[in-house]
């Protein structure tokens, strides 16, 4: 099946030409040149994967990709002309799962879509046959919080936790090992599937993230970080 992916950015030659590399490679493509007509796509179809510009009239990328976290957990790959670290953290604290800067390579850009495509399928496909069907639906428990890999859910008492993809990734990986301590490299490589960069922070800002959903849920702190080393959850 095709995957559909909404291309938002107000540079006309720029989201044209990203449609004519995503459709070159099979996927279905909507664009939109400002952020109310990106709404206006994303309620009338819901789309696999969204590439969405920073800086646009009327909405910006950051309002767009809160509006769309609101009720949906899509892939979002943010991209910017904008370098600076602060620009990239605030893109990936609003929800985004990616930050790409302009300009930037058509091959690494169609290779980010896959990536979060593939990681999105990853985490929601149901598991096959029956013994490894049974294995994936057993929930893993810590406490009041539940997470089910199958269902790709997580609730505290019941209450749902509205986590992005990659935040569900994080989550499961830190909760299969409870105690074992995972660097910013082990959970970049495990979760992303791609090679990591020292000064790669990507990791850290969907860690608080993350983080603070769960405390506000919890009450208490349940992802620990150890100085130098990484992070991990409590036993």
């Amino acid at each position: 099946m095709e995957r559909r992916v909404l291309i938002v950015d107000d540079e006309r030659e720029i989201a044209e030409l990203i449609e004519i590399y995503l459709r070159n490679e099979g996927f279905q493509t909507e664009v939109a040149f400002d952020g109310e007509q990106a709404i206006e796509a994303f309620d009338r179809e819901a789309a696999d994967l969204v590439i969405l510009d920073i800086m646009m009239p009327k909405l910006d990328g950051l309002e767009v990709c809160r509006k769309i976290r609101k009720d949906h957990h899509v892939p979002i790959l943010m991209v910017s002309a904008k370098t600076g670290d602060m620009d990239k953290i605030m893109g990936l604290m609003t929800g985004a799962d990616d930050y790409i800067t302009k300009p930037f390579n058509p091959l690494e850009l169609i290779a980010r879509v896959r990536s979060l495509l593939r990681r999105s399928y990853q985490y929601s496909k149901p598991a096959e046959g029956g013994a490894s069907r049974e294995s994936e639906s057993k929930e893993l428990r810590l406490g009041a919080l539940r997470i089910d890999k199958l269902s790709h859910s997580a609730n505290v008492d019941g209450r749902p936790l509205h986590l992005t993809s990659t935040e569900f990734g994080i989550l499961h990986l830190l909760a299969s090992q409870p105690g074992r301590v995972f660097s910013a490299e082990d959970i970049f490589q495990q979760v992303w599937k791609e090679k990591y960069f020292e000064s790669n922070n990507t990791v850290m800002v969907h860690i608080s993230k993350l983080r603070d959903k769960l405390e506000k849920e919890l009450g208490e702190k349940l992802i620990v970080t150890v100085w130098g080393v990484g992070y991990k959850i409590e036993g």
